[in-house]
């Protein structure tokens, strides 16, 4: 039983006979609007099960509870699918419909958020995959779960998701916010559709995935709101928010495959679950590939300009009768070398400073330039001995400068030039800021120190960092090719 105090609930230990007896020994783990949730010890298969029961206050309701039963058994069929939650039995007991259900021993991803709001985007990619598997099976066989929401994504000792509640908001007749405290309660989550009293489709489903992925990796909901009810109209009003402008640590090549995901027109949005989560992960490849391209040189600077008395602007020509003076310059060194050379034999003569005049013509103007070439210094008795190279390493140089993600550029840059020496530290200095982070930049850096190790020479110190990028980022033939590297170097 629930009781209200001062608008919270409370849990008060259960007095009434709920269950039938081969269920031994419930005890309520979750407390929601359409029902209590019991783990118990099913006797007579002996095992440990979940047992959902209908709200007392639908099970009033006769034609509530046929459409609970008829949605339950429909759910079932659903139950073959290694990502939904396998249903055991459906039945009622003392007039209060539910299901018996497989015990997911870790919890809800609504568990995980509360102690970590933001995931590591190779592991919220690995459970959205699985939860967008499980709802395209659904959808492939008529069926739309209506609630998708971190609560309902349930995990196994595994840490893989199951998806549990298929059709149940459905069987309470909960497809709107027409009934305060149960969909308000997951306003969060909810399709404009819904949120305006429409029907739920596939597409509604795909967008509430879309909802959870991007809590998965901002660590906020998209349209997160004090007020419930000022939560479901922003979903219905609001423009989807950037992903890369609540956390600077992602890829703003998340945004254009979230605005698809959350659009307000469900004809606009993927027409998959799957295809959402293939988009996401594309756009975490597609900005690691940008951060592993040379930066192009810089743009050559433009033309300096100067007056000429009469408003007008032109290119200054200074710069160009520069040039040609210096090579006037030049060659006026070479022909007074020649003229004091003797026909070819060194002269006995200290040699001398020359002027020679020469005629410059640029752009239709001529000038006449004199150029005065200095004497040549004595050519020295005998070479200076070379300085040998210092045996120890080079010079220190000042550390880089930069964020953290302009750091894994710079070495990323080094690495595709060969210069793997350089950009070890810049990658060292980079994963030391991003250590932890479980960020993609953290990845990109981990992988630029373990690149530049094993093409340094320094393999085994090297298989830690790719190891550690693999972690964040999942599997990449980059590393695979680096390792294999090593193996034969």
């Amino acid at each position: 039983m629930i009781r209200r105090d001062r608008g919270k609930a409370r849990v008060v230990p259960v007095t009434t006979d709920i269950l039938p007896r081969r269920y031994r020994a419930p005890r309520r783990i979750a407390v929601g609007g359409m029902g209590d949730v019991y783990c118990a010890t099913d006797e007579t298969l002996g095992r440990t099960v979940a047992i959902k029961v209908l709200a007392e206050r639908y099970a009033e309701d006769e034609s509530i509870r046929a459409r609970f039963r008829r949605e339950a058994l429909a759910a079932a069929r659903l139950s073959g699918d290694p990502n939904i939650v396998t249903i055991f039995d459906v039945g009622e007991w003392h007039d209060r419909p539910f299901i018996v259900m497989e015990y997911m021993s870790r919890g809800s991803l609504e568990g995980v958020l509360r102690s970590a709001p933001t995931q590591p985007p190779a592991q919220a990619l690995r459970w959205l995959e699985q939860a967008a598997a499980a709802l395209d099976h659904a959808h492939a066989n008529g069926i739309v779960h209506r609630d998708v929401k971190p609560g309902n994504l349930l995990l196994d000792a595994n840490e893989n998701v199951h998806v549990a509640d298929f059709g149940i908001a459905s069987a309470a007749g909960l497809d709107s916010l027409t009934l305060t405290g149960t969909v308000l309660g997951t306003a969060g989550y909810i399709s404009p559709e819904q949120a305006q009293g429409g029907r739920a489709t596939a597409a509604s489903d795909e967008y509430a995935l879309g909802v959870v992925a991007f809590e998965l990796l901002t660590g906020e909901r998209p349209f997160e709101r004090e007020s419930m009810t000022a939560e479901a109209a922003a979903h219905v009003n609001e423009p989807v928010p950037s992903a890369c402008g609540r956390s600077n640590r992602l890829p703003c090549e998340l945004d254009p495959v979230f605005e698809r995901a959350l659009a307000k027109d469900p004809a606009e949005r993927y027409p998959t679950c799957d295809e959402l989560v293939e988009c996401v992960r594309n756009a975490f490849d597609e900005a690691a590939a940008r951060t592993r391209t040379i930066t192009p040189p810089p743009a050559p600077r433009p033309p300096i300009f100067v007056g000429d008395g009469s408003g007008r602007r032109s290119p200054a020509r200074w710069p160009i009768v520069l040039a040609l003076l210096g090579v006037a310059a030049v060659v006026g060194a070479i022909v007074a070398v020649a003229l004091t050379s003797g026909g070819g034999g060194r002269s006995s003569s200290a040699p001398h400073a020359r002027t020679i005049v020469r005629t410059v013509t640029s752009q239709g103007q001529t000038k006449t330039v004199r150029v005065t070439t200095p004497a040549p210094p004595p050519p020295p008795a005998s070479p200076p001995p070379a300085s040998p190279p210092p045996a120890s390493s080079p010079p220190p140089t000042a550390p880089a400068t930069g964020s953290p993600s302009q750091l894994v550029d710079q070495a990323t840059s080094k690495i595709h030039s060969g210069d793997y020496a350089g950009a070890l530290p810049l990658a060292q200095q980079a994963l030391a800021q991003l250590q932890g982070t479980g960020q993609p930049y953290e990845a990109y850096a981990a992988y630029d120190v373990g690149t530049s190790l094993a093409h340094t020479g320094r393999c085994a110190e090297a298989m830690k960092y790719l190891a550690q990028s693999e972690r964040i980022q999942g599997h990449r033939s980059e590393i695979d090719a680096d390792r294999a590297y090593c193996k034969t170097h």
